[in-house]
Order: structure tokens, then C-alpha cells, then sequence
């Protein structure tokens, strides 16, 4: 008989962690489950589009709360056997845990290592994460801060990779005149456009031709748009139709500050697109030499990357490739899922 399993997103704004979600529970049944899902407000709409047909109980958000009571309610509803609660970072999800861990053995999944508080709050906290049966992490530094900073026992505590759906055909780069370089994610620090375009600045002063896009909305957009005056930028809102996005460019770069792995670059690997890449969380151990890595916040070094990239495109098609056959090999969210799968199977 097929076992029950929740997942709780309780999240203030659609992505990466929320993509992720949508993979498990599309690929539940072919493990052996029966998925439904708690989301909250602020992501319901993205979920109803991604999971049309997957039960769901919408609940007010509850990050950052001390208790939430509609959240255990709606999870108590589903009756599960294992509940998998997405966590942000490790401590704005805790009233979540919490209301999980009152219904059935809890699974969290730590997309982000950050802020594990002080004092009182952190011991709360880490007396929380030792009440979960597994926590897992698609990144080492994650899965480090859970056992050396909140004292998770090692054995409850598993680095899985995150995967990506792979595009039957990989679309590759466009072949754009100038080639059009593609950066997505929310307009914070955390991404770091602002290097971007500092070495977008760098090229166009060295007579690189180029056209940058950027996908994606958020509350340093009126100073990105600032900083790209007079640069060939464009910045393209928030993009609902991702792979359309990465079909239009030519070379895609992630420039973050601070990330585990995350799920556009792997897209855009998948999508067969030569990428730049930030030496952040986990990323230069998933794209091996399939991709370019940078050190984090190095305008020089980025574009020093991207320079040789953007004058070649047999350079381009050949790294492309590349990044697309390691996509298959190892970084499909068939194998994520599997991997994932079976270790919630582990749970009683």
C-alpha cells in the first residue's frame, strides 16, 4: 500500500525551493508514495500552476512566527506518514517544524545554510532540529552547519544533490548577434547583479560586444537599473516560462554571493548553455569542468571569464555540451528524486 507524505512550503516568495518541491511530488507515486502538500499564500498560485492536479490545503504564512496553528491543522488533515517541511534557512521555519512534528515523523530539507540565532533562540532551535528524523541539504555546507552548529546527529543528516528536469532537446546557445548573455533570480545582493553589471561595464569598455537580460523581479531593481544605464542591459520582469527564457541566450551566468546549488544553473546546463559560474555552496563540485567558476564578488574575474566565451562560438558550443552531458548524467530530478525517495523511506 502506497505510504502518505506531505510536503509543507512555507515560504514568503516563490522559488528555487519551491521548484524543487514541484519534482518530489510529481515523481512520488513512481516511488511509492501519495504526495499532497501545505503551501502558503504567498506561493499557492505557483503551486496550483506547477500541480494542477495534486491535493493541496492552502494556510496563512507562518515564517518567522512563534506558532502555527492553521499549519497543523491542515497537515493533521492530510493524515500523512512522513511530513517533509522546506526550510529557507534554518530558523525561520521552526513554528512549521514545530506544527509538523506534532502530526508524524518530519523530514526537513535545509535549502540554505544561514543564521542559526543565539542564546536561548539558538538552543529552542537546536533542540527543534533534533526532534527531525532526517534533514537533508543539497549542499556539504548545509549539511555542516546542521551537525556542527545545531548538533543534528551526522547519521540523521544527507547531502542530496538537486536535479533538474532535462529538456528532450537541448536548445543550446541561440546564435545572437551580439550573443546575449542571461542572468535569473531575485533583484537582491544575494545574487549579485551588481557585479554583473560591473563587469558587463569592464567588457563594453574593452569593446566586448554583448547584450545582457535579466529575469526576475525584486527590491534592488530601481538600483540595478541604475547602475546599467548607458550599458547594453535589459531587465525582462519576472519570467514565468523559464526554459523559453534560457532559449534565447547564448551564455548564462550565475554571479551570487551566497548559494547551495542552485536550480537555475543547473537548468541552464540541462538547457545545453555554456555557463559562468560563482564558486558558491556546492557548485564547482556539481559542474566539475563543464562550467566556468569564478571567485564570489570579482568583477575582474567574471569578466575575464566571460570574455573568451562571448568571442567564440565554437567555444560556446563545445562547453555547452558539455554542461549538457553532465546534466544527464548527474544532475536529472529522476535521480534527486530517487535519492531522496529513499531515504524517507527509512522513516517509520
Amino acid at each position: 500500500m502506497s505510504r502518505r507524505v506531505t510536503f509543507v512550503a512555507d515560504s514568503d516568495a516563490w522559488g528555487g525551493a519551491e521548484v524543487y518541491q514541484t519534482h518530489l511530488v510529481r515523481r512520488a507515486a513512481d516511488a511509492g508514495w501519495t504526495a499532497s502538500l501545505v503551501c502558503t499564500e504567498p506561493v499557492a498560485a505557483g503551486f496550483a500552476a506547477a500541480l494542477p492536479a495534486s491535493p493541496r490545503t492552502v494556510v496563512p504564512l507562518a515564517r518567522h512566527r512563534a506558532a502555527a496553528p492553521d499549519l497543523a491543522a491542515a497537515v493533521a488533515a492530510q493524515r500523512p506518514d512522513v511530513v517533509v517541511v522546506n526550510l529557507v534557512d534554518p530558523g525561520s521555519n521552526a513554528a512549521a517544524v514545530a506544527a509538523a512534528l506534532t502530526v508524524a515523523p518530519t523530514a526537513g530539507v535545509l535549502h540554505l545554510a544561514g543564521d542559526v540565532l543565539t542564546g536561548e533562540r539558538h538552543r529552542r532551535l537546536a533542540a527543534l532540529y533534533g526532534r527531525l528524523s532526517l534533514v537533508l541539504s543539497p549542499s556539504a555546507g548545509g549539511r555542516d552547519q546542521l551537525v556542527d552548529e545545531l548538533g543534528v546527529p551526522a547519521d540523521r543528516v544527507h547531502v542530496v544533490p538537486n536535479g533538474v528536469d532535462l529538456p528532450v532537446v537541448a536548445s543550446g546557445p541561440a546564435g545572437r548577434t551580439p550573443p546575449r548573455v542571461g542572468a535569473l533570480g531575485r533583484l537582491t545582493a544575494q545574487k549579485g547583479f551588481d557585479v554583473l553589471l560591473r563587469a558587463v561595464a569592464r567588457l563594453v569598455d574593452e569593446g566586448v560586444a554583448l547584450e545582457l537580460v535579466i529575469g526576475g523581479r525584486g527590491r534592488d531593481e530601481e538600483q540595478l537599473r541604475a547602475a546599467a544605464a548607458g550599458l547594453p542591459v535589459t531587465f525582462a520582469g519576472h519570467v514565468d516560462d523559464g526554459p523559453g527564457f534560457l532559449a534565447g541566450l547564448d551564455l548564462f551566468c550565475l554571479s551570487s554571493r551566497h548559494e547551495a546549488l542552485p536550480l537555475v544553473l543547473l537548468e541552464a546546463m540541462a538547457a545545453g548553455l555554456p555557463c559562468v559560474a560563482t564558486d558558491v555552496g556546492d557548485v564547482r563540485t556539481a559542474v566539475g569542468g563543464d562550467a566556468v567558476v569564478v571567485p564570489v564578488a570579482d568583477a575582474g574575474a567574471l569578466a575575464g571569464a566571460l570574455a573568451p566565451l562571448l568571442a567564440g562560438a565554437g567555444r560556446r558550443g563545445d562547453l555547452g555540451a558539455r554542461a549538457r552531458a553532465r546534466a544527464e548524467r548527474e544532475l536529472g530530478a529522476d535521480l534527486m528524486a530517487r535519492r531522496t525517495f529513499a531515504l524517507l523511506d527509512r522513516l517509520g
